[in-house]
């Protein structure tokens, strides 16, 4: 307790038993006491305010670098699309493949279904 030794306490309050005399010793005792009491609340009404600024702030930051990953992310995207030539695609492979297995005189059918019964009659 703030480095002060057992026999340099006793010491301590057999001064202030002397100074203040046996009546008002208790009352600074208690007064002494409150103060305590009040400065303990004070500081850890304090500590908690600092702890929950810092964490605000921590979490604003993981906020923003995620915001930013993220508009990092769309903009990669977007440019692997723009670099990427744009292929006509087919929406059914299938389709495709049995569209362009057609002899050239037969008309092709719409439907893989329908291509594949034409191609095995």
């Amino acid at each position: 307790m703030f480095g002060i030794g057992s026999t340099e306490l006793i010491v301590i309050l057999v001064v202030a038993l002397l100074v203040l005399g046996p009546r008002k010793l208790p009352e600074l005792a208690k007064t002494l006491g409150k103060a305590m009491g009040e400065f303990r609340r004070m500081s850890s009404d304090f500590q908690r305010t600092i702890d929950t600024e810092l964490d605000r702030e921590e979490k604003q930051k993981r906020r923003e670098e995620e915001a930013k990953r993220q508009a990092l992310k769309k903009q990669q995207e977007e440019e692997t699309l723009a670099k990427a030539p744009s292929k006509p695609t087919a929406a059914d492979p299938a389709a495709t493949l049995a569209v362009s297995s057609t002899p050239p005189g037969e008309a092709a059918s719409s439907t893989p279904a329908a291509a594949t019964k034409d191609s095995q009659a």
